[in-house]
């Protein structure tokens, strides 16, 4: 493992990672909110409207209340990778290839800081070549 990135360019790694987190938390708990008044509805009904809303109307909004948990747990996914990137600037090991241990160039780690591989052996393995 002879190369890494400096300590000035894990900074500034490390200030991304940062603001990616809070734009995700921001996402994510205005999702959580969303869901919070739609799960006070009763299937997507308020008890006012029981009666005149459209089966296809309730269907929806159980398809977007569907959608919603997706992303919200696709951000907390999210949100636990760029955690993983920060424990791996602390360790040293961020940045660099498990597979070849070359160092991933920095244009990649800037917009996919939770990156572990290089572009080649993330295409090799998609391949089934490496």
């Amino acid at each position: 493992m002879a190369k890494q990135y400096s300590k000035t360019k894990l900074a500034k790694f490390r200030k991304s990672i940062e603001q990616k987190m809070g734009n995700v938390s921001e996402d994510v708990d205005t999702i959580r909110e969303g869901l919070g008044t739609a799960s006070n509805k009763q299937g997507g009904v308020t008890p006012d409207s029981i009666y005149s809303l459209h089966m296809a109307d309730a269907g929806t909004d159980s398809h977007e209340q569907e959608k919603n948990f997706m992303l919200m747990n696709r951000g907390s996914d999210y949100f636990k990778n760029l955690e993983i990137a920060l424990e791996r600037i602390d360790e040293g090991t961020f940045g660099i290839c498990k597979i070849c241990d070359d160092l991933i160039p920095e244009e990649r780690m800037m917009e996919v800081p939770n990156a572990t591989k290089c572009v080649d052996c993330k295409e090799k393995g998609k391949l089934g070549l490496g």
